[in-house]
């Protein structure tokens, strides 16, 4: 598979959702091996000249965007990836696909954490936290091996979130969208929220008047402020967490998730992701909602941008995974 390390800016696409008007980034067409907020987080990797690196080793899960990604990056690097997992699903192991599938075809080797027990200390043999465990087996790489946390959680990533701000930046700029009295939001939901954290950190320190949204999808509001508060303890500079109406168990099948990715993809002819996306759109929906019912007409955002992060590479194992759990929702539509 021939690899490239190319990435252009994203192209910004105009579309109207639920009777609001909203832009799109389209960061998941950056790269076709890099794309959405995994590309901006690696982007330092791929810029930066490593001679002595010569296995890269990460952790998550198995189905996740950054696994595929990595993966990419390993390939062209020449390294070797060692990636680890809490565990291979069976039914996955004997139906290779989705971002797994590609990882091992691009010469990924995906790995069970259970398969390093022995090279943890004594006292933390038993901990089923496999954050907890990777920190700890980082401790014992050797130098040729470089370490990523889970989903690039590191201050490398603001590299290539400084150049997405500049780019959004630009555009409001280009397009009259600046207005410090009345900012543009810009929405992502995140995961362990670094993207949106840097993006408003380079908003906040570059005097752009720019507002970042973001919902927590992975844990609740708490996790996310720790997450954000190990890489910045500078609350100013952090972004604004949206509230979910609803508690959602991560990574569990939604018929309302789907249902709501389905519209969208009727609405804007743009695939999204099924696991981040549907609940990013249905927090900004209701914000939008909520600030259009307010009687301040005037807190009405100038213009609201909705960043497109990639990982539809995903959708090719969450659309079965729904086809079986919910057939009735696919009778009477095409979206597979």
């Amino acid at each position: 598979m021939n690899i490239t390390a190319t990435l252009s800016p994203s192209p910004i696409e105009q579309v109207k959702v639920a009777g609001h008007n909203f832009y799109i980034k389209r960061d998941d067409l950056l790269n076709s091996h890099f794309s959405g907020n995994k590309a901006r987080k690696f982007a330092y990797y791929l810029e930066h000249h490593s001679p002595n690196i010569t296995h890269l080793v990460s952790y998550g899960s198995v189905q996740a965007n950054s696994l595929y990604s990595l993966a990419a990056l390993a390939r062209l690097k020449g390294w070797q990836l060692h990636y680890y997992v809490s565990r291979i699903p069976s039914w996955l192991k004997g139906s290779i696909m989705g971002n797994y599938g590609q990882a091992l075809a691009l010469g990924a080797k995906v790995i069970e954490i259970e398969e390093i027990q022995p090279s943890l200390s004594k006292s933390d043999e038993n901990t089923d936290n496999l954050d907890r465990k990777m920190q700890l087996y980082a401790e014992t790489l050797p130098s040729t091996s470089l370490f990523i946390p889970e989903g690039g959680r590191s201050h490398t990533a603001q590299v290539g979130v400084n150049q997405l701000g500049k780019e959004l930046a630009e555009y409001c700029k280009e397009h009259a969208l600046n207005n410090s009295e009345n900012p543009a939001k810009i929405m992502l939901p995140s995961g362990t929220g670094t993207t949106a954290l840097f993006l408003q950190t380079w908003f906040r320190e570059n005097n752009q008047p720019i507002n970042v949204l973001t919902c927590a999808c992975v844990g609740d509001e708490n996790y996310l402020k720790q997450q954000f508060a190990q890489l910045n303890p500078n609350t100013s500079q952090w972004p604004t967490i949206v509230p979910t109406v609803k508690k959602y168990h991560f990574g569990k099948l939604n018929q309302g998730h789907y249902q709501l990715w389905h519209q969208l993809l009727q609405d804007t002819e743009i695939e999204f992701e099924l696991l981040y996306d549907p609940i990013g759109w249905q927090c900004l929906l209701d914000y939008v909602s909520e600030v259009a019912n307010t009687s301040n007409k005037s807190n009405i955002p100038t213009a609201i941008f909705y960043i497109h992060q990639g990982g539809i590479i995903g959708n090719q194992t969450m659309l079965p995974r729904y086809k079986r759990k919910y057939p009735n929702l696919f009778n009477n539509t095409d979206s597979c």
